[in-house]
């Protein structure tokens, strides 16, 4: 069993002419699952056609919090009809960013709520992003229990301990193998072993030794390495239990 790389953003604005070639050697890294990640309409729409080409990759479609302005009045119906494709198996990523000035707060949190109502509706996990939100985040959280993960978790032990209660998972990026990212240990070491997964969110948060380089699946590795130490056990093995989190979670 490979690499499943549950958060990942391969978009051609981002790798250019080198996208396809780098999405063809993934087998040979040793990376066998990805889930590409939309943040708008357009972006949902190419990481969905991503997704019909490679059968390795599945993809998933929704509005985050920074592209809340400016949305078609269709734009729930054209998600909807996205998340009925076969390739296309999560909503995402949603959720609350309070992290720069300017957003407007109310209308991400009318966003992320009638999301959170048709993934419900339609029996679908989410992909969570919440960053410097944390109480607003959990307050809908509690409210819909959505099944889904909290993804590049940045919060207490506490918080993704209860993340978990709620029946949800918890994903670490490259952070964990950070230098003083004590936060994100301890968060990574309260997680129970069956709700971890593990992820890129290329191209950002490339792990040590590639830090401040754009990131890709492949290096995932280097993740997966520190939280198998963390948690005490192999990397292989780690590897592998998140692997099956990652297809138990997202229907695979």
């Amino acid at each position: 069993m490979g690499i499943f790389d549950t958060h990942a953003h391969y978009l051609r604005e981002d790798f250019g002419e080198k996208l396809y070639g780098l999405l063809d050697g993934m087998p040979q890294m040793g990376v066998d699952r990805i889930m590409a990640v939309g943040y708008d309409l357009a972006s949902s729409a190419e990481e969905a056609e991503l997704a019909r080409r490679y059968p390795f990759i599945t993809a998933a479609a929704g509005i985050h919090p920074e592209n809340v302005g400016g949305l078609p009045a269709d734009w729930l119906s054209r998600i909807e009809e996205m998340l009925r494709l076969p390739q296309v198996t999560a909503l995402g990523e949603i959720g609350l960013d309070y992290h720069y000035e300017g957003y407007d707060r109310a209308l991400q949190a009318e966003v992320f709520e009638r999301q959170l109502v048709l993934a419900k509706d339609m029996d679908m996990p989410v992909i969570i992003h919440s960053r410097d939100a944390c109480e607003d985040t959990m307050k809908l959280l509690r409210k819909y229990r959505p099944k889904g993960v909290m993804h590049c978790f940045s919060y207490s032990p506490e918080v993704a301990q209860e993340v978990v209660r709620l029946g949800m998972y918890v994903g670490f990026t490259g952070v964990l193998t950070f230098k003083n990212s004590k936060k994100a240990w301890a968060s990574c070491e309260a997680v129970p072993m069956d709700r971890l997964l593990l992820e890129t969110d290329s191209p950002y948060m490339a792990p040590v030794p590639h830090r401040g380089e754009k990131s890709h699946s492949g290096m995932i590795k280097y993740t997966a390495a520190r939280m198998a130490e963390i948690k005490g056990v192999s990397a292989e093995e780690m590897t592998e239990i998140c692997h099956e989190n990652g297809e138990r979670l997202f229907g695979l």
